[in-house]
C-alpha cells in the first residue's frame, strides 16, 4: 500500500513539475524576443527611427504579456531613442520616463544610467544645464558600476552640451576622452561620432582644413556602414564649409545629397537646416530671388510645423490617456493571470490530496477489516489470560500474607532495635561529648582523655556489633 501511495505522489508531482517546467520555458522564450526585440530597435536608430519605435512597441507588448520588469523599461526606452531622433521630444520624454520608473522598480541602476544619458540628450536642444545634470547623473552611476561603454557614451555627450555652449576646449576634452574609450572598446559606429564631432570643433573655430580632413573621412565611414544620419549631419557641416570657403559647387552637392538622407531619416529638424543653408548659398551667389522664394518656403514650412506641433501635442495628451487605458488593462491581465496560475495550483494541489484521501479512505477500510479479525483473536487470548492471572493472583495473596507476617516481625525487632540503640549508645556518646568538654577546658590530662574516649568508642561498637547481630538473628526475637 504504501508503494501505491509513493506512485500516486510521484504522479502528482510530476504533472506539477511537468506544467511549471513548460510554463517557465514559454517565459524564458518569450524573454529572448524581448531582449531580441530591443537590441534591433536600438541598432538601426541611426538608420530608421520608426522601425526603432516599431521594434520597442513589440517588445513591449510581449514584455508587459509576461510581466518582464526590466524588458518594459528597455522597450520604453527603445521607443524614446527612436522618437528623439523623429524629433517627437514629447513622446520621448514620455517613453523615457516611463523607462527610468520601471528601471527604479526592478533596481536595474545601469538602465537607470542610460536613460539618464537619453534625457540629457534630449534637453541638449531646450536647456543645457539641464542636460548637465542629467548627463552627470548616468556618467557618476555609470563609474560606480565600472561599465566602460556607459561612460564613453555619457561623456560623448556631456562633450556636445559643452560644444553648443561653445566652451570648445573643454568639447574637444570630453570628445577626446570618449574617443579613447571607443577604442579600447572596438565600437567603429560611435567612433565615426566622435571623429563628426571633432570636425564640427575645428569648423567652429574657422580651422576649415582640420575640419574637412575629419568630416569626410567620417562621412566616408559612415557610408560605409548605412548611418543616414550621422550622414545627413555631417553633410549639413560640409556644406556649411564650402560656403564659407566660396566653393559652391561642393556645398550645393552635400546640400542635395543631405536632404535626401533627411527624407530618408524623416528628420525635419534637419531638412529645415538644409533648407537654411540652400538660402545661404544663394545668398553667397547674389541669387536673390532664389534665396528670398527658399526663406518663403521656410517660413511657410515652419507654420505648417507649428500647427503639426500643436496637432503633436493633442495627440501625445489622447495617446497618454490611451498608453494609462492600456496600462491599467495590462496590470489587470497580469493580475488575473496571476490569479488563474494560484487557482490552477490549487486546484492540482486539490486534486492530488483528494486522490490522496480516497486512497487512504480504501486501504483504511481493508486496515479496519483486518483490525477487527485480529480483536477477535486477541480477545480469545486475553480470556486465557484472564484465567491465568487468577491463579496467579490466587497464589500471590498466599505470598503476601506470609510476607506480611515476616514484616510485623521484623517491624517489630526494628522498633526495639530504635529504642535499644537509643538507650544503649546514648550513655557512651554523652560520656564522649563531656570529654572532649574538659579537654577543651583543660581540666582533664589529654593522655587520660583519649584514652577515655578509646574505651567509649569501642564500647559503642560492641553494642553496635551486638546490636547487627540480634537484627539478622531470626533465632532472636527480642534484644533483652
Amino acid at each position: 500500500m504504501k508503494r501505491v501511495y509513493i506512485c500516486i505522489l510521484f504522479l502528482c508531482f510530476g504533472f506539477t513539475h511537468l506544467y511549471a517546467s513548460a510554463d517557465i520555458a514559454f517565459e524564458a522564450q518569450d524573454t529572448a524576443q524581448v531582449n531580441l526585440l530591443n537590441r534591433q530597435g536600438f541598432q538601426i536608430h541611426l538608420t530608421d527611427h520608426d522601425q526603432t519605435i516599431k521594434k520597442g512597441q513589440e517588445a513591449l507588448e510581449i514584455a508587459k504579456k509576461i510581466n518582464y520588469i526590466d524588458g518594459i523599461a528597455e522597450a520604453y526606452r527603445i521607443m524614446g531613442v527612436g522618437e528623439a531622433y523623429a524629433n517627437n521630444e514629447a513622446r520621448a520624454i514620455g517613453a523615457y520616463s516611463n523607462a527610468l520608473s520601471y528601471f527604479k522598480k526592478s533596481g536595474n541602476a545601469l538602465g537607470q544610467a542610460k536613460v539618464y544619458n537619453n534625457i540629457g540628450n534630449l534637453y541638449l536642444t531646450i536647456d543645457y544645464d539641464q542636460a548637465l545634470d542629467f548627463l552627470e547623473k548616468g556618467l557618476a552611476i555609470a563609474q560606480q558600476l565600472g561599465n566602460t561603454n556607459m561612460i564613453a557614451r555619457t561623456t560623448l555627450n556631456i562633450g556636445n552640451v559643452y560644444l553648443r555652449k561653445k566652451s570648445f576646449s573643454l568639447a574637444l576634452n570630453y570628445y577626446t576622452k570618449a574617443q579613447e574609450l571607443f577604442t579600447k572598446l572596438h565600437d567603429e559606429t560611435t567612433l565615426i561620432i566622435c571623429l563628426q564631432n571633432i570636425g564640427v570643433i575645428y569648423y567652429k573655430e574657422k580651422q576649415y582644413d582640420k575640419a574637412l580632413e575629419l568630416l569626410l573621412k567620417s562621412h566616408d565611414q559612415a557610408k560605409a556602414r548605412d548611418q543616414n544620419t550621422s550622414i545627413g549631419i555631417t553633410d549639413l557641416t560640409l556644406s556649411s564649409i564650402y560656403i564659407e570657403r566660396r566653393d559652391y559647387n561642393s556645398a550645393q552637392k552635400f546640400l542635395d545629397e543631405g536632404v535626401g538622407f533627411a527624407e530618408i531619416t524623416k528628420d525635419d529638424k534637419l531638412e529645415a537646416d538644409f533648407n537654411y543653408n540652400s538660402y545661404q548659398l544663394e545668398m553667397h551667389r547674389k541669387n536673390f530671388e532664389k534665396a528670398v522664394e527658399i526663406l518663403h518656403n521656410i517660413y511657410v514650412k515652419d507654420s505648417v510645423n507649428q500647427k503639426k506641433t500643436l496637432s503633436s501635442d493633442l495627440t501625445l495628451m489622447q495617446d497618454q490617456h490611451d498608453q494609462q487605458e492600456k496600462q491599467h488593462e495590462s496590470e489587470l491581465i497580469i493580475e488575473r493571470q496571476k490569479n488563474d496560475r494560484v487557482k490552477f495550483w490549487w486546484a492540482v494541489s486539490g486534486s492530488g490530496l483528494l486522490l490522496v484521501v480516497i486512497v487512504l479512505l480504501f486501504g483504511n477500510v481493508k486496515r479496519k477489516a483486518r483490525t477487527n479479525a485480529r480483536l477477535t483473536e486477541l480477545n480469545s487470548e486475553v480470556s486465557r489470560q484472564k484465567d491465568n492471572l487468577d491463579r496467579i493472583n490466587h497464589h500471590l495473596e498466599e505470598i503476601i500474607d506470609e510476607r506480611t507476617r515476616d514484616l510485623q516481625v521484623k517491624n517489630k525487632k526494628l522498633s526495639e532495635y530504635s529504642s535499644y540503640l537509643s538507650h544503649q549508645i546514648r550513655g557512651p556518646i554523652a560520656t564522649l561529648k563531656g570529654l572532649m568538654n574538659l579537654e577543651k577546658e583543660g581540666l582533664v590530662d589529654q593522655q587520660e582523655c583519649i584514652n577515655m574516649m578509646n574505651k567509649c568508642v569501642s564500647d559503642i561498637d560492641e553494642k553496635i556489633i551486638d546490636m547487627t547481630d540480634i537484627l539478622h538473628d531470626p533465632k532472636r526475637t527480642s534484644f533483652h
